[in-house]
């Protein structure tokens, strides 16, 4: 049951946390077949090709939750591959 301000098919257990004003590299691949790991709200969207490495950088701006997904038809479980991708200040980060 979703609680009160959760997103269906969008929130996750874990979130990627990265600190705000710094360039960050996302380093994507797949072990089975073709994914595409997406951002919209931060211009992301990189494949992810099994047996290869691509990658794409970024540099965030604002603190705050992205929410993204795999944006490639990849099989049936392609709706349940969420991304939660959380910015924070560069001393919350090194903690």
């Amino acid at each position: 049951m979703l609680e009160e301000g959760q997103l269906r098919l969008l929130d996750t257990d874990t979130s990627i946390v990265v600190p705000v004003d710094t360039h960050v590299r996302f380093i994507v691949t797949a072990n089975d077949v073709l994914h595409c790991f997406t951002i919209p709200s931060l211009g992301i969207k990189v494949d992810a090709c099994p047996g290869r490495l691509n990658q794409v950088s970024a540099l965030i701006q604002r603190t705050g939750v992205y929410y993204g997904q795999c944006s490639e038809l990849c099989g049936v479980n392609h709706g349940l591959m969420p991304i939660k991708l959380e910015c924070v200040p560069i001393g919350d980060f090194v903690e």
